[in-house]
């Protein structure tokens, strides 16, 4: 990770992706905020996952940014509430009653063995031919798996079979400051 976000910072994020997805979705836009905070002007990646009672309502996210952190978190929470694939896109009577939670995300690291996954500490990033999947640090946690279940879930996501990770794959590790509401 570049940095640790402080709490402060994590709590003006949080806000700052509430406030952008009930704005765009009541009034189709959403205001830039202005920030002096050097954490959160930094050039990171993120993903944003919005939860309605307990369960994925949306999730969506960049590992590159040439945008600061503050104004990407804006864009993929608007994005996480109206364009995941998965969910409709969030309407107003959505807007009563959702949770936010942010990954701020550590660089793409390319690994050699899988035996450098460390499932609780590690994101898996997947990728072979036309086939990506993503499943953040938390997922592996949240689900109880292990490092093969992991694996395998993550290449389900990317639209392979459940084992074809084990050839002609390339995987990527990273690791998240995750908070939420």
């Amino acid at each position: 990770m570049q940095h640790q976000l402080k709490q402060t910072e994590q709590r003006l994020l949080l806000e700052t992706a509430r406030e952008a997805i009930v704005s765009f979705i009541t009034t189709g836009s959403v205001q830039n905020r202005e920030v002096a905070a050097e954490n959160l002007l930094s050039l990171q990646g993120c993903f944003v996952s919005i939860k309605m009672n307990g369960k994925l309502r949306g999730c969506i996210g960049n590992f590159i940014s040439d945008k600061p952190l503050i104004q990407l978190v804006q864009e993929m929470a608007v994005a996480a509430a109206t364009k995941d694939p998965r969910f409709y896109p969030m309407k107003k009577q959505d807007l009563s009653d959702f949770t936010v939670e942010i990954s701020v995300l550590s660089p793409l690291q390319k690994i050699a063995s899988i035996e450098e996954i460390e499932v609780g500490t590690h994101g898996i990033y997947l990728e072979r031919n036309f086939h990506r999947g993503v499943l953040l640090p938390q997922v592996a946690t949240e689900y109880g798996w292990d490092r093969d279940a992991f694996l395998q879930q993550t290449a389900l996501k990317a639209g392979m079979g459940r084992d074809d990770w084990k050839e002609n794959t390339d995987i990527y590790i990273f690791s998240a400051q995750v908070f939420g509401e």
